[in-house]
């Protein structure tokens, strides 16, 4: 039996809490053909420019919605959802949020009082953005537990793991199916009582229709509601990892609160939720050298970009403040990762994700007093592509009310100020 290729042994479960050295030595082939024609490519330069090839495209048949495709049809009907999430029309919709968003962190961590030892996903994680998605697109949060299977099923159906699992596919086909028939009621009782919610305002929009059909809405409807909590309790999960590992950015976010928003950029690059994402050969492809046929699936280890030495200074080094606006030492590309992807498919969700994930790092700082890790490495999820702990159990030692968070965060303000 032929031993183990770089990208097989990264997608063995047995380097899932630490796939970091294999990301090295695949750097050192920049483009590599795998056994079933499939290619690997791993450099921070390579990814970018191939994120912006027009001759690469997004059908790969793995998901559904607006990822999956291409321009011109993938910008129509982004322009059409995001019409009531961002800019231009719907600047300030996550902003607006943030108050939102720090009650719904508040109420979870209120609910860990009394206890010492919790777990981070299944008692946090999770739920945040969960709650958060659902208040946003207008799902009843007490139909989670439905939702909740079937998100599992699609996580275990994509990736090149689920290349070779014909059952892992099937069923996460039968999800989206599921999600599709779910979401065709919900947006039907939307339209018949529309909300202050992102759905409601799709569906009471003629120019919706202009822009996707109704399966096409229930389909990215079902795309949003998936993405728009996996991801997130990978970054918050990795995140606080991390943050366990480095107890120095951790009492600095504690002092220091607006230190979480490098600290964020610095996790999308040091410990991102999504490592590879795939696309198809168009055309023929030179990329670094190596001739890549129309047709080619090619797999962009983004986890690897973001790490790559000739793109960063010491890029296996946690250090926020690489993301420091006030720092001139460094190149502002060097700032720069690839934990939202980039070019048109760039993260849709990456403005709440990153609100989410700033809210609840700040809290958990404030409030957890004296947290430790009790399991390192933790156990893993088993998809190498969507990377993050199934379950990070920790220890503290109490939960800080958030009344004495606050009169303390006051009364430190006020003597940062005096000097």
């Amino acid at each position: 039996m032929a031993a183990a290729t770089i990208f097989e042994q990264i997608q063995d479960y047995a380097n899932r809490a630490d796939p970091y050295p294999l990301y090295r030595e695949l750097r050192k082939t920049p483009v590599v053909r795998e056994a079933d024609g499939t290619y690997v490519v791993s450099r921070y330069r390579d990814i970018v420019a191939l994120l912006h090839d027009p001759r690469i495209s997004s059908r790969r048949g793995n998901l559904q919605g607006f990822i999956e495709t291409d321009p011109p049809e993938h910008d129509r009907v982004r322009r059409a959802l995001n019409r009531y999430y961002g800019p231009p029309e719907t600047p300030d919709r996550i902003d607006r949020m943030r108050p939102e968003l720090l009650e719904i962190v508040t109420g979870l961590i209120d609910r860990l009082d009394g206890r010492t030892e919790i777990d981070i996903v299944d008692d946090f994680a999770y739920p945040l953005p969960v709650t958060a998605i659902c208040r946003l697109l207008g799902v009843p949060l007490e139909d989670e537990p439905r939702f909740h299977v079937w998100a599992d099923a699609l996580v275990e159906g994509i990736g090149p793991q689920a290349a070779r699992n014909e059952q892992a596919r099937r069923n996460a086909d039968n999800a989206w199916a599921d999600l599709s028939r779910y979401f065709g009621t919900l947006i039907d009782a939307h339209r018949e009582l529309p909300g202050q919610d992102l759905l409601s305002a799709l569906v009471t929009d003629d120019r919706t229709a202009e822009a996707m059909s109704q399966a096409d809405l229930r389909t990215n409807a079902s795309l949003l509601l998936f993405a728009g909590h996996e991801t997130t309790v990978n970054l918050i999960t990795n995140g606080m990892l991390t943050l366990l590992r480095h107890p120095a950015a951790l009492e600095r976010i504690r002092e220091e609160p607006e230190f979480v928003i490098p600290t964020v950029e610095e996790l999308l690059r040091y410990e991102p939720p999504v490592h590879l994402i795939s696309r198809v050969a168009l055309d023929d492809l030179d990329i670094a050298g190596t001739t890549v046929p129309a047709g080619a699936h090619i797999y962009l280890v983004l986890a690897s970009g973001s790490r790559d030495p000739d793109h960063v200074a010491d890029p296996d080094v946690f250090d926020p403040t690489r993301h420091d606006p006030e720092r001139f030492d460094l190149h502002p590309q060097e700032a720069q990762h690839l934990g939202f992807g980039g070019s048109v498919h760039y993260c849709f969700g990456a403005p709440l994700a990153r609100a989410e994930t700033q809210i609840a790092l700040t809290e958990l700082a404030r409030r957890l007093e004296n947290p430790r890790l009790l399991a390192d490495p933790p156990p893993y999820r088993s998809n190498p592509g969507l990377r993050g702990p199934r379950h990070l159990p920790i220890r503290f030692d109490r939960v800080r009310p958030a009344e004495e968070v606050t009169q303390r965060a006051v009364a430190h303000a006020a003597a940062r100020h005096r000097q």
